[in-house]
């Protein structure tokens, strides 16, 4: 047993409070279970659920030439309160029980620069013994900010009078005029008296894009505490030999902009990490690229690695961990193991030791595809887990192509047939590479939820196929003015400079605005533990009102399991926050909401004794579908 500073304890009260009925982290306790031992609201009487209160942010906003925002939030409820932010940077602090605003705090975000990925999934918490709490806010443009939780005012102590500069001391700086190429997304982590921030940077500009260090600042006085780089730039570092070529000192990106996991009994933080830039063309970074596409256990007070595990070789798909790592203890011959689950874009789902980083069931480097493309070396191998088995399908060819109709099932066979096809791992080509999972993933940021009652992971699955095509230097902006890009799912650009080729990729989806790929598009499952085994699958949710419900809908966002036996989740492309049985996976309830959520929800005891449910709805900016939204919904008994 490592040991622990006494400096990270004083703050332990921080960052889980015993108060059942609290929500106090992003995942409800720092290591993400997303599980709550609240019970009133059960299997017996979940269907009586009704809306208690809404309450309207005012956020909704639509920039004229780039994507609008996306109102993601998992609200904190610490001491009697609600905590929200919105993409336009701003904290609210709501009544838990009315709905009603106490305070709003604005760090006057420019909100028309044009962010990558416009979003807000959440604030942070800590309270030191018996001093004032605080709330921390990541904005968009990447400042560290601190708030008194009982007035939003910054806290003057904190960094520059309350606020971090966080584009600032990278080894690869942002462009002066490029606030969407590095922006914060994710709740910072919390972990004694630390904050943990990563990073969100755009994909495909170029190699040298922003740099992607983790860095972790004292709490009270926003003091650098420690950085580290997941891309090694020490010869001698262990990693350092799987970045060719020289390419570690150029290469950006790399980047965790997904949650952070922290164990504060073993003082370690878990950085789920993504891919190096560019994504789609490796050739100038040659190697393994660790610690890239990995997650890594770093020491808290100091963030020295302790292990890591990688979860793609030298990545050319954005295959990145986006799921936020699952902190767990399970049983296995009679003894309790402390164990890490790593869910991937690549479907694929890891179940580690995380103190040693050691597979619970094994794990099998299996040979992979070569790449056919001038510059580039594909890895020899990938690593696939023994168990569990892949959540979602990771090979499809023309003929597996699907079609609400034999018009539309043509057209898709006809396009995937141009395409070279193969398992997950082919890697992009000149001609096109039939990618599956697509970008999107088999499992995204929504990640997971445990329900330690029955040793369950549960979490959602997309079913959707990519296309993705590098473009000769030559050709590409001819080639990217005569396809143009739109909003809706069709052709995505990107310069990938540096290198010898463009990109362009999109998303399969026929005329009628339908996957490709069969149905059901969106699942919900659980694992067992205990032995790896699948214990129950469900289609999620619907595209629309008019398809059949066992076709399901993507879904981004996450799920939450209660101790009532109760598992909640939306994030699918309808309007509606589902209840399923956690034992048999049985849909037991549906709420209505006024748009979809694209988010993971929560639940707490309000002062008044009732359990809430709430979920944030935003909309999936997707026209024709439902419409952008700035809602948080509260349902209860």
């Amino acid at each position: 047993m490592m040991k622990r500073p006494v400096a990270l304890l004083l703050g332990l009260s921080a960052v889980f409070a015993a108060d059942k009925g609290e929500w106090p982290n992003y995942g409800r306790d720092p290591g993400g279970q997303r599980y709550s031992p609240l019970n009133s609201i059960n299997r017996s009487n979940v269907a009586a659920l009704k809306i208690a209160w809404t309450f309207r942010t005012g956020d909704a906003y639509q920039p004229k030439d780039s994507t609008p925002t996306r109102f993601e939030v998992t609200p904190l409820f610490a001491e009697g309160t609600l905590y929200i932010n919105t993409p336009l940077g701003r904290v609210i602090a709501v009544d838990p029980t009315t709905g009603k605003q106490r305070w709003a705090y604005d760090s006057h975000v420019d909100k028309d620069l044009g962010y990558g990925d416009y979003s807000a999934r959440g604030v942070s918490t800590w309270k030191a013994g018996r001093g004032k709490r605080r709330i921390y806010i990541a904005t968009i443009d990447a400042r560290l900010i601190a708030l008194d939780a009982a007035t939003g005012k910054p806290c003057s102590d904190f960094g520059d009078n309350g606020s971090i500069n966080l584009r600032k001391g990278l080894r690869i700086p942002p462009l002066p005029n490029g606030l969407d190429d590095y922006e914060e997304t994710s709740a910072p982590a919390v972990i004694g008296n630390m904050i943990v921030v990563g990073s969100g940077v755009a994909d495909n500009g170029s190699i040298t894009q922003p740099s992607g260090e983790v860095r972790a600042f004292d709490a009270l006085t926003g003091k650098l505490k420690w950085t580290w780089d997941p891309i090694p730039q020490d010869p001698k570092a262990v990693g350092a030999d799987s970045w060719k070529n020289g390419s570690a000192a150029r290469t950006g990106a790399a980047n965790a902009w997904s949650t952070i996991a922290a164990d504060p009994a073993r003082n370690l933080v878990f950085i789920p990490t993504g891919s190096p830039s560019p994504d789609y063309y490796g050739g100038e970074r040659l190697g393994d690229n660790l610690f890239a596409n990995s997650v890594v256990a770093l020491k808290a007070d100091t963030g020295e690695r302790v292990w890591h595990f990688q979860t793609v070789h030298h990545d050319l798909w954005d295959y990145d961990v986006a799921s936020p790592p699952l902190l767990f203890d399970v049983k296995q011959n009679g003894v309790s193991v402390p164990a890490i689950a790593i869910g991937s874009k690549t479907g694929n789902l890891f179940l580690l030791n995380r103190e040693t980083g050691k597979p619970l069931f094994g794990v099998e480097e299996r040979a992979v595809p070569k790449s056919e493309v001038p510059g580039e070396t594909a890895a020899a191998t990938q690593p696939f887990p023994v168990k569990p088995a892949p959540i979602s399908a990771q090979q499809i060819t023309a003929g597996d192509a699907w079609g609400v109709d034999e018009a539309d099932r043509k057209w898709c066979s006809d396009e995937m047939s141009k395409l070279r096809t193969g398992n997950i791992f082919t890697p992009p080509s000149l001609e096109g590479t039939l990618q599956l999972p697509g970008n999107i993933g088999g499992m995204n940021w929504g990640g997971m939820a445990y329900d330690p009652a029955h040793s369950l992971l549960i979490l959602p699955q997309n079913h959707l196929a990519a296309e993705v095509r590098l473009i000769a230097r030559a050709g590409y902006e001819e080639m990217r003015s005569s396809r143009g890009r739109r909003l809706d799912g069709d052709w995505e650009f990107a310069p990938q400079r540096g290198t010898p080729y463009g990109m362009m990729r999109r998303l399969l989806v026929s005329p009628k605005r339908l996957p490709c790929t069969a149905p059901p598009w969106g699942t919900l499952l659980a694992i067992n533990t205990r032995n790896g085994d699948k214990a129950w699958e469900v289609p999620l949710g619907r595209m629309s009102a008019k398809l059949p419900k066992e076709w399901g809908s993507i879904s981004l966002g996450g799920p939450i399991a209660t101790a009532g036996g109760l598992v909640f989740v939306a994030g699918t492309l309808d309007p509606a926050i589902y209840a399923f049985d956690v034992e048999t996976g049985k849909e037991v309830w549906k709420g209505a909401l006024p748009t979809s959520a694209r988010a993971t929800p929560m639940t707490y005891k309000g002062p008044d004794g009732k359990q809430y449910l709430v979920v944030a709805a935003g909309g999936h900016q997707i026209p024709g579908l439902e419409p952008l939204g700035d809602y948080l919904i509260a349902f209860s008994l």
